[in-house]
């Protein structure tokens, strides 16, 4: 099967369009024809191992599981003779977790693993772009436990976290304020957002607003702004913390601060939560631009950028439209 291996850290020509053996699937597992993946900011992280830090779980030279890839959509083209929960032919959507495999035309996944059947609503390149981002904000809003009627700031908002938090921030009941750029301001408006600061044009010192939660999806507010606009009880998420972030986190939690961050937890149960969502038109896909498998480095290219509009999809099959 054809596959991508990242052949080093570094930029995106490190990644090389290979062929690989095709996966067989254990007794527990599914085989499954990945028709579409995607290119987030957590791709980018291995690739460059940026923090340098990812050497020490990843691989010191290079990534030592070398096919990236973390979120796809697909067909169930075959079960072993243990699996319950799915059936050849079903189409799913997920996530591999730190096993990545998904730059390839085949992935064999426990059937356990974080996974649901696709929304019949999506194609696969619309569905292969929700996991990374709303699991990702998920996680980080049920640990905040939002409640309806809280004010909510999203800093970051246009991107595939930011733009899946201001949703499901929506969806549990707050009143949503979006901050991004002039340029996605309609984006903002489009998907829900009860308010829409262009940080470009205001300067947030002047907003006088105080938040029940702050969701810093970028790691560009610093943190004595976030804590200027957080009411004395409210909780700060630093989605996007490097190493000095949690070490100040850490330090703000022991003066008594309610600070989030870490990795996140990923589950079937978080799947299925935002397929029903999905289900219910309450969730939509924010789709920037779609690249095929063999143009995967420049995806990455355009992901490094820092500019992306919710997410970048790549087409692995050719009827994942």
């Amino acid at each position: 099967m054809k596959a991508v291996r990242c052949t080093a850290y570094g930029n995106p020509e490190v990644l090389k369009l290979v062929e690989i053996p095709k996966p067989i699937p254990q007794s527990n597992e599914l085989l499954i024809r990945i028709h579409a993946t995607a290119v987030n900011s957590g791709d980018v992280r291995i690739r460059k191992a940026d923090p340098w830090a990812v050497r020490l779980f990843f691989g010191f030279s290079k990534p030592r599981k070398a096919v990236l890839g973390g979120v796809f959509s697909g067909e169930v083209v075959e079960v072993g003779h243990a699996v319950r929960q799915f059936k050849v032919g079903d189409s799913v959507f997920g996530s591999t977790g730190m096993e990545f495999g998904a730059y390839a035309e085949f992935k064999a996944i426990k059937e356990t693993a974080t996974l649901a059947l696709k929304p019949e609503s999506l194609n696969h390149l619309e569905a292969a772009t929700i996991p990374f981002g709303a699991l990702t904000a998920l996680d980080f809003i049920r640990k905040a436990n939002i409640q309806a009627g809280q004010k909510v700031m999203i800093y970051g908002a246009s991107g595939a976290v930011g733009s899946a938090a201001v949703q499901l921030a929506l969806a549990f009941g707050a009143e949503v304020t979006a901050v991004c750029s002039g340029a996605n301001m309609e984006l903002m408006k489009k998907i829900g957002a009860d308010k829409v600061i262009n940080y470009q044009k205001e300067n947030l010192s002047v907003n006088n607003e105080q938040y029940d939660v702050i969701y810093e999806a970028v790691n560009q507010l610093t943190f004595s702004e976030s804590i200027e606009h957080l009411k004395k009880d409210g909780i700060l998420i630093l989605g996007a913390a490097g190493l000095a972030q949690m070490l100040r986190a850490g330090l703000a939690r022991i003066s008594g601060r309610k600070v989030l961050t870490g990795v996140i937890k990923e589950s079937a149960d978080g799947m299925n939560f935002i397929k029903g969502l999905i289900d219910q038109g309450k969730y939509q896909v924010v789709l920037d631009r779609i690249f095929t498998l063999d143009q995967i480095a420049e995806a990455h290219e355009y992901v490094d950028l820092g500019h992306k509009k919710g997410n970048v999809a790549v087409q692995v099959a050719p009827d994942a439209r």
